[in-house]
């Protein structure tokens, strides 16, 4: 699925850093860029589009009376070097806010929200032949990895990093196990413990305080483990 990305910001460096970080990650693709934001309204009206990436302080139409003016809006990302108008915007559902200048892994962690949204905005099972919902990790300075959510298997926490076991391989990425749960679907994946989150539908047996995944036992964690259980009973395997 490719999701259709507009740019529009009155800084022709902010446009480029924003597109070149677009062009280097599948599946998103910048459709249009706009350095008038009525140009960009009008294309708005009459083109698909996914998300808007906008800034705030445009001259003769600012960020905000933009998205106001909006009917069915895309969902939206908002670009500034100004953050006192974060609350300001929420309120208007923005999906996020990113401060210039603008680095390479907080627009990961964008990205992925959007791929989320957009997954679960379909509102029914995919069906045969479509590509099942994913997320992009980084697993070094250069290469971007696209992992199936249905093949992940457990996310294990060390220390400042995290090892996704998957059903083909295992990857290291740079994030903390409370940021990267909160972008897997919760319907499908649960923290078990301070250190793992894992899928449920890949639990072979539960034993005791102990949780089996491909051969494996993970512990689950004294505060979680009620919580667990009744996920599990309640979930179907």
């Amino acid at each position: 699925m490719k999701i259709n990305c507009l740019i529009i910001d009155d800084e022709p460096l902010a446009i480029n850093v924003i597109k070149n970080y677009l062009e280097a990650v599948e599946n998103f693709e910048v459709t249009a860029t706009f350095s008038n934001p009525i140009e960009g309204l009008n294309f708005v009206k009459n083109n698909k589009v996914d998300v808007i990436f906008l800034d705030i302080n445009m001259p003769v139409l600012d960020g905000i009376n933009f998205i106001k003016s909006l009917e069915n809006p895309p969902l939206l990302v908002i670009t500034s070097a100004y953050s006192q108008f974060a609350i300001e915007t929420y309120e208007l559902d923005v999906l996020d806010y990113l401060v210039k200048p603008i680095e390479f892994p907080r627009l990961m962690k964008t990205l992925n929200k959007i791929s989320k949204r957009l997954s679960s905005n379909t509102g029914a099972p995919q069906e045969t032949g479509t590509e099942s919902p994913f997320i992009f990790v980084k697993i070094d300075k250069k290469r971007m990895k696209k992992i199936f959510f249905n093949e992940i298997l457990v996310i294990e926490s060390l220390k400042d990093y995290l090892k996704i076991n998957t059903l083909t391989g295992k990857y290291i990425i740079h994030s903390t196990l409370s940021d990267f749960t909160d972008l897997l679907p919760e319907r499908n994946f649960l923290r078990i413990h301070r250190s793992y989150t894992i899928a449920i539908d890949k639990i072979d047996a539960v034993e005791g305080n102990s949780i089996e995944i491909e051969g494996l036992r993970y512990v689950i964690g004294r505060s979680y483990i009620d919580h667990v259980k009744q996920r599990i009973l309640n979930s179907p395997m």
